[in-house]
């Protein structure tokens, strides 16, 4: 689901602002863009996230908006720069190249500019910027959790009414099947009456045989148990917490169901309500890819 969070306060002495966005995702899955300051929060970072969160796809962006006190964002190596600006020049004159040696390809070489090192930074850095970052990244979960919630509430509502359009489309149904079931048994004795003329029959071998073929066609227990997936998928939908790998299940039952119904069917009617049982449970089902 989807959800966005922003928040900001003092860190380090410096000003700090924490952004996590999330979109649905099968799994837990962080990417994190930290300062180097912060490098060390990673592991505890992401396991809050994934107290606080669950799963999905968890973005985290932090940036200082005022760095911290004493802290240089860059480290220059003057000698080490000067160093390359010899070696530059000594190698154009010995080759005979062409061309001057600008601030670019000086930038570029390792060591000339870099961030400072852990030992520069001080001991017990990570620590105390956790516990400062801490409360950040708390209100900005909690803005991203308000917002899921208020999807997830417009979502429930969207699968909800689904969920009454199939009840709906089962009582149809339900309502041709005992019709349709008796057109049908009179169909097979007709048909049985056609090929047996000037044939002896065995009346009873011939009641258990349209029997057996009723059976075949009947549809009572595939609505029962569709009727079953639906109530069992309203019942998960009044549930709090994660629900999606539930009703992605539930979903794939009653699909299950309906497929049995249409292979069954032989009535318009019935295939009619069948074609658009199917319908509504593709949209249920897109609409699932947005929930947890």
């Amino acid at each position: 689901m989807t959800g966005f969070g922003a928040a900001e306060g003092s860190v380090l002495g410096g000003r700090l602002s924490v952004e996590i966005r999330t979109v649905n995702h099968r799994y837990y899955n962080p990417q994190l863009k930290l300062p180097f300051e912060l490098s060390g929060i990673e592991a505890a970072l992401r396991e809050r996230l994934r107290e606080r969160l669950g799963r999905g796809h968890v973005a985290v962006s932090a940036r200082w908006l005022e760095p911290p006190a004493g802290s240089d964002a860059v480290a220059l190596d003057l000698a080490r720069a000067r160093q390359v600006v010899a070696a530059a020049r000594e190698l154009k004159k010995r080759l005979k190249l062409k061309g001057e040696v600008d601030l670019a390809f000086v930038a570029r070489q390792p060591d000339v500019l870099a961030a400072p090192s852990d030992g520069e930074r001080g001991g017990g850095t990570a620590a105390a910027a956790w516990e400062a970052v801490a409360p950040l990244v708390e209100r900005a979960a909690e803005q991203v959790l308000a917002m899921r919630g208020k999807e997830g509430r417009a979502l429930a509502a969207e699968l909800a009414g689904r969920l009454e359009a199939l009840e709906a489309l089962v009582g149809v149904v339900e309502q041709r099947a005992p019709v349709r079931l008796s057109a049908e048994l009179e169909r097979l004795r007709r048909a049985v009456a056609e090929l047996a003329v000037g044939v002896p029959v065995d009346p009873q071998r011939l009641a258990v045989e349209i029997a057996l073929l009723a059976d075949r066609v009947d549809i009572t227990e595939e609505v029962v148990r569709l009727r079953t997936h639906l109530a069992a998928s309203r019942d998960a939908l009044a549930q709090d917490g994660a629900i999606g790998k539930q009703l992605g299940f539930l979903a794939q039952e009653l699909g299950r169901e309906v497929n049995t119904i249409g292979a069954k069917a032989n009535d318009a009617a019935i295939t009619q309500a069948v074609i658009a049982m199917k319908g509504e449970l593709e949209k249920f089902r897109e609409q699932l890819e947005n929930l947890e």
